[in-house]
């Protein structure tokens, strides 16, 4: 749920003014441009360039017409700004001051950061968890989607091109219907196992469809946009309504509503689009940065006071004073944790706080 709301906006930045912007369709842009890469990029001028052009430069893909549109970018947004206009966008993105290798540095880094904490947050999740849990595959097989999403987020901040914008796009969507996957798991799944098996295939099936499409007929920025939003809007409305109907019998479950809307509050600061400060923070970074944090609420909120400890019909075959009989139908759904939590199971009080501790 949570890398799949985190990476949802970052599929509108390009959607827009993806075929063009103010600022590249400048005359002045233009013959810069030409001008440079007549002068720099060929013969030896183009040898020279390559002579003095730092190996993490070159290793990142940085060519002497990247380095020219670069440059003339800077004269161009110089001229806007002597003359009083607002700073234009070019190729539908704001000027960035470019770190190293990096175009946009502060997005790079922030998407390397959500990685990160999504790894730190796994790692604890299978030390916390064990592998026995039902929910236990599912989880983990997120929270690597999620990584593979932040890492083609940080390699497409780092260097725009076709292949790693697609990349960063495909990846998103495969985190957004992988995070409806997980709330099928884990609001129906547990109980319907075939549900969710069926659920499985045809989010697989939409995948397929959504990137045979996207590659081999037309990368449409609009439809992209509009499917993920689309699904993301049914991501967040299934968790909320588990949510609220379960709220009396699992009190743990408000924390999964602030996650929620928490995500969704911070999604809103992409329509503060503006200038880049000090030519470095957008508001697209600035995002970034604010969803870090959201990757441990998610994993300490949610998920780790949601797995279950043992199936509740096997631990009534092995404690005897289990008042329930749950061998007669019908026996209470919920984990051992959810069901303890909710007092359904008056168990012994150092048991019971051991338990509940825990969850």
């Amino acid at each position: 749920m949570a890398g799949g709301t985190v990476r949802l906006v970052l599929l509108v930045g390009a959607a827009a003014l993806a075929s063009g912007s103010q600022g590249d369709r400048e005359p002045v842009y233009r013959d810069c441009v030409l001008r440079c890469e007549e002068r720099n990029c060929s013969g030896g001028a183009l040898k020279h360039f390559r002579s003095r052009q730092p190996i993490y430069m070159s290793l990142a893909g940085w060519t002497c017409q990247d380095d020219c549109k670069y440059e003339c970018m800077w004269v161009t947004v110089g001229l806007y700004l002597q003359e009083g206009h607002k700073v234009p966008q070019f190729h539908g993105k704001w000027p960035f001051f470019r770190f190293l290798c990096f175009q946009e540095p502060a997005s790079a880094v922030a998407s390397f950061l959500n990685g990160l904490a999504s790894l730190v947050m796994l790692c604890r999740y299978r030390t916390s968890v064990p592998a026995s849990s039902p929910m236990y595959p599912t989880c983990v097989a997120f929270a690597w989607v999620s990584l593979n999403a932040w890492f083609w987020s940080t390699v497409f901040h780092t260097r725009d091109t076709d292949v790693t914008e697609k990349m960063d796009y495909f990846c998103a969507s495969t985190v957004i219907l992988h995070s409806v996957y997980l709330c099928c798991v884990r609001t129906v799944g547990l109980q319907r196992p075939a549900v969710a098996s069926a659920f499985r295939a045809l989010l697989l099936l939409m995948l397929t469809a959504h990137v045979s499409y996207l590659s081999l007929v037309r990368f449409d920025y609009g439809y992209n946009l509009a499917a993920n939003v689309a699904i993301g809007l049914v991501n967040a409305a299934w968790w909320l309504t588990w949510c609220l109907r379960n709220r009396q019998r699992l009190p743990h479950v408000h924390k999964c509503i602030v996650v929620v809307l928490l995500l969704q509050g911070l999604s809103l600061l992409e329509l503060l689009d503006f200038p880049p400060l000090f030519w470095v923070l957008d508001a697209h970074a600035i995002w970034h940065v604010s969803t870090i944090p959201v990757h441990v609420l998610f994993f300490r909120w949610v998920l780790l006071p949601a797995r279950p400890c043992l199936p509740l019909r096997g631990l009534c075959a092995l404690v005897t004073h289990c008042p329930l009989a749950c061998n007669t139908p019908p026996c209470p759904q919920g984990t051992l944790s959810e069901l303890c939590l909710s007092g359904l199971l008056p168990w012994p009080t150092a048991f019971w706080k051991m338990t509940a501790s825990t969850c």
